[in-house]
């Protein structure tokens, strides 16, 4: 049985991250840009388990599940602030938005 190096883990965790830092900084749609702060973060988890497991150390392991933890947070209040703007301005724009300005 042949292994999978760890380079190309982080070739692929890299692509992953790239392509989330492109979708938060093109899209002014507010669930795109979460939805691509959330692959950022799947490409972080990648890159921790493969240097976890080609290091044989169970550390990342556990790291992942706190980063899985918050990313789970994250998407539940954002949603919910998401929705919240939607009902007041009825549009998830991100360019719409002058909520902080007086």
């Amino acid at each position: 049985m042949t292994t999978v190096p760890l380079d190309y883990y982080i070739i692929l965790s890299a692509f992953l991250f790239a392509i989330g830092a492109i979708g938060v900084v093109i899209s002014r749609n507010l669930i795109v840009m979460f939805m691509s702060v959330e692959i950022m973060l799947n490409a972080a988890n990648l890159a921790l388990i493969a240097f976890s497991r080609f290091l044989k150390n169970m550390d990342g392991h556990v790291f992942v599940f706190l980063v899985m933890t918050v990313a789970a947070a994250e998407a539940a209040v954002g949603l919910a602030i998401v929705i919240a703007v939607f009902r007041n301005r009825e549009s998830v724009d991100a360019d719409s938005f002058n909520l902080m300005k007086w």
